[in-house]
């Protein structure tokens, strides 16, 4: 079955306990991450919703390419329960953005660690393969953007992520250092070896590794 974009009922964040999440009156007023935040911790009504509709996407997308489309939703619920337990201590020490992008990876490659000591790997490997290309291809048309989406979820779990979040997601290594945990030099050489590995995988289904955005 085929993944469709997020919407409300979707991740079924409405029915998670706790969120009491506020109906809208259809009047949308933009706040900045910072003003939103605020809001939530006011227990502003509707304001938990607001962040969930500005970030379900890049969420999802983010789980989606990580573990692959049966997981995807699961994983972003649960990313969405780790992002409303937080906010609460939520200081802005970091840009919103890259907490919850940190959050989302975080339930992610927990949720692919547990999938890995339950699953032979050739099934999880069939598993990955079922995620269809959703989001912005990395470059090219249709067919090749199928075929890089292919690639992709044949890398190792951490030259995978830190692809989707740099090739994909656009992040600065900065950004993708704060998400994992480690200096930026490490996130630049695992891109490096990352994107070599990702050009073998290419190279071997007849695809010029000139493909392949670099930056």
């Amino acid at each position: 079955m085929a993944v469709k974009p997020p919407h409300t009922t979707m991740l079924g964040v409405t029915a998670i306990e706790g969120l009491h999440l506020a109906p809208t009156d259809g009047t949308r007023v933009q706040l900045d991450d910072a003003a939103l935040v605020a809001a939530i911790q006011r227990t502003d009504p509707g304001s938990r919703e607001a962040l969930y509709h500005r970030y379900k996407r890049r969420v999802f997308g983010l789980a989606l390419r990580i573990v692959g489309s049966v997981d995807a939703e699961e994983v972003a619920q649960e990313a969405f329960i780790r992002i409303f337990r937080g906010l609460a201590k939520f200081r802005g020490d970091a840009a919103l953005s890259t907490w919850i992008y940190r959050l989302a990876v975080n339930a992610a490659l927990s949720h692919r660690t547990r999938r890995a000591a339950a699953r032979l790997p050739v099934e999880e490997a069939k598993t990955l393969e079922l995620a269809p290309p959703t989001a912005e291809p990395l470059r090219g048309d249709v067919v090749l953007r199928a075929r890089l989406e292919r690639a992709l979820v044949r890398l190792p779990t951490g030259y995978r992520t830190v692809i989707v979040l740099h090739d994909v997601e656009g992040l600065e290594h900065a950004e993708i250092a704060a998400i994992l945990g480690c200096h930026v030099g490490t996130s630049k050489s695992q891109l490096h070896k990352a994107r070599g590995r990702l050009r073998e995988i290419l190279a071997a289904d007849g695809i010029n590794a000139g493909t392949i955005q670099n930056g």
